[in-house]
């Protein structure tokens, strides 16, 4: 028997999870929970189907933009990327930046880091410290 989609049903599904583009961890970490809800589900119905597809491509979008290093990334973002990859604080870099404000305007982009920062996290994290200049 093959299910048909049924789009009363996702008009459901939309309105119970807003779907919407990713802008932040919060709202990632959000999406991911439903995908994993989704995923664990038995016999998912098409509706639901099609929701876990679109939240999968919100969430590689969010994360190739937010996580992923590269030539356009911003030393803000790279460093972002290493803390969650190594698991880091925030308070772990007080002693590199000088105090908890700075961390936070730094990872935040309101605030770029000096060349001496660049090099002390280059030797904390075990990269090369062009990666934040």
């Amino acid at each position: 028997m093959t299910l048909t989609f049924n789009s009363d049903k996702y008009k459901e599904l939309l309105a119970q999870y807003q779907p919407k583009l990713i802008r932040n961890e919060e709202e990632n970490e959000k999406a991911l929970t439903v995908v994993e809800e989704l995923m664990h589900r038995n016999n998912r119905s098409p509706e639901e189907d099609e929701l876990y597809e679109l939240l999968i491509i919100l969430i590689e979008k969010f994360e190739q933009e937010y996580y992923s290093p590269g030539k356009t990334s911003q030393p803000d973002s790279i460093l972002r990327f290493l803390i969650e990859q190594r698991d880091i604080k925030e308070s772990d870099l007080v002693s590199i930046f000088g105090s908890q404000e700075i961390v936070s305007k730094v990872l935040n982009g309101q605030q770029e880091m000096s060349k001496a920062q660049a090099q002390a996290l280059g030797e904390f994290f075990r990269v090369d410290c062009g990666l934040f200049i």
